[in-house]
């Protein structure tokens, strides 16, 4: 349908905004597909590029689409269903809604322990530290971006071994630890800041979740520590009982 066909004193970016909707909710833009170009768009609805770009940007605000720079917008995946247990693995809970989870290193540094993390970790404050800051996604679509710490004693080199295999199970494994669990989880709401907006490939100003939580193994000795911040508009937490 032309913006001509559409009812009169709709605004025209409204309107397209409408029809790219009713395009997603009826099955013809998949999840995860890319969106014609703005030049298509446009000759489609018989409007200018910059009437497409107002309403690209009003359903990205939505949550319904995402731009990629130099790539082009794609629609938006349902929102992941993310259990919170005992036992929380990403590469697993991702797996299972059918979408191929993968973990990015974006850097690794040497931190010393603040008296809140050595808390958390069962440290003396200003022990050394290695920190992990690492970007985890659903397909193309980046879920969570994730600060952990270590102890750099017990896990020396750990940076090093992250950036090999991309998973914070993988990266215990590899020293020996084969079975962790989560010993607590705190959530709280905010607003995506600059840095992770870029990372998380969200607007200034959008909805996070802050999560943080500490791991620990059998013996129930900490092990790692972590606040991850997840996209609000690409997850929904489940508490599971029992």
């Amino acid at each position: 349908m032309s913006v001509q066909d559409a009812p009169s004193g709709v605004a025209l970016w409204r309107q397209v905004a409408d029809g790219i909707e009713r395009g997603i909710a009826d099955g013809r833009f998949a999840a995860g597909e890319k969106l014609p170009g703005e030049i298509e768009i446009a000759e489609t609805y018989r409007v200018n590029r910059h009437t497409v770009r107002r309403a690209l940007a009003t359903l990205a605000e939505r949550g319904l689409v995402r731009a990629e720079r130099g790539s082009g917008t794609y629609v938006e995946a349902r929102r992941i269903a993310y259990p919170l247990r005992s036992r929380t693995r990403f590469s697993e809970i991702v797996g299972a809604g059918g979408r191929e989870p993968r973990g990015q290193l974006i850097e690794a540094t040497d931190d010393v322990a603040t008296r809140e993390l050595a808390r958390e970790l069962g440290l003396k404050t200003g022990a050394p530290l290695i920190r992990i800051e690492s970007v985890r996604l659903a397909d193309r679509t980046p879920i969570c971006v994730s600060t952990t710490w270590l102890s750099a004693e017990r896990f020396p080199d750990a940076g090093r071994i992250f950036a090999n295999v991309r998973s914070m199970t993988k990266l215990l494994a590899h020293y020996g630890i084969r079975d962790y669990r989560r010993t607590s989880t705190r959530i709280t709401a905010g607003i995506v800041e600059a840095t992770d907006a870029a990372r998380l490939d969200l607007a200034l100003g959008r909805p996070i979740l802050v999560v943080d939580s500490t791991d620990v193994d059998i013996d129930g000795q900490p092990l790692v520590t972590k606040r991850a911040r997840f996209a609000a508009e690409r997850v929904e937490f489940v508490v599971e009982s029992g």
